[in-house]
């Protein structure tokens, strides 16, 4: 890691579903241990509601968050980037690890089909933390 606190960049094109999760996830696992940022290439206008919604039920609050642009400053910042399988390309700089997470679209889903992508995405974060953090950090 380029710090003491390692800082991870999620990338969607819309930065309205799965980063989204994404980053509010790592953000809740972390405790402040990973700066955690989210951007979209192409963001929409607000979260995708079900998004929201799904993400209410494990207490985690996303109506003050909005979808961001993504910039290179965001990615020059970052330890870690990963885009979320949706084809997005990211500038790319020496010195970052760069993962794509394949998952489903939550846009136009309803709230059952985004639960399982909320549950994927978050095992997939938890697997992130332990590499981050190992054991004792």
């Amino acid at each position: 890691m380029t710090a003491d606190v390692p800082e991870v960049l999620f990338v969607c094109v819309h930065n309205a579903g799965r980063s989204q999760m994404a980053a509010a996830l790592l953000d809740h696992h972390a405790g402040g241990r990973v700066r955690v940022r989210s951007a979209g290439s192409a963001p929409a206008a607000e979260i995708n509601p079900a998004v929201r919604a799904v993400m209410a039920e494990r207490g985690l609050d996303l109506s003050k968050e909005f979808p961001k642009p993504l910039t290179g400053e965001a990615v020059r910042a970052a330890d870690v980037v990963i885009t979320m399988g949706c084809g997005d390309v990211c500038p790319v700089f020496p010195g970052k690890r760069y993962l794509d997470w394949r998952l489903p679209d939550p846009a136009g889903q309803p709230v059952e089909n985004v639960r399982p992508i909320r549950d994927e995405i978050d095992a997939r974060v938890r697997a992130l933390l332990a590499e981050l953090l190992p054991a004792g950090t």
